[in-house]
């Protein structure tokens, strides 16, 4: 089985911006976000991404894509514009299953 990385972060996006919860499903058990946005913080565990989705759909909704760029093996960076700036995730997918490990975010 051969995983597109660049077709999850667009599915990614696209969840995002329709603010979808199913989003989450992209994700694995034990994924890490490091959001440098306003205060900062580091998520770990899927189960505690659910409040800060929420949030995130409602206070900083992305809008659209700037770029989609294929940083090196199992890597994409994904810029959007949100109404409020443009921010950078950069997300590590697990190579056996496909699922986001890590999200790195902040603005541009």
């Amino acid at each position: 089985m051969t995983i597109d990385n660049m077709a999850s972060a667009i599915d990614w996006l696209d969840h995002y911006i329709a603010k979808s919860v199913e989003l989450l499903d992209l994700y694995a058990d034990d994924a890490i976000i490091a959001c440098g946005c306003g205060d900062g913080k580091v998520l770990s565990g899927r189960p505690s991404f659910r409040p800060y989705w929420i949030d995130r759909f409602e206070r900083k909704p992305a809008v659209e894509l700037i770029e989609l760029e294929d940083w090196q093996a199992g890597v994409v960076a994904v810029s959007y514009r949100t109404e409020i700036d443009v921010v950078r995730s950069v997300l590590t997918f697990d190579d056996r299953t496909g699922l986001i490990v890590r999200q790195r975010c902040g603005p541009l």
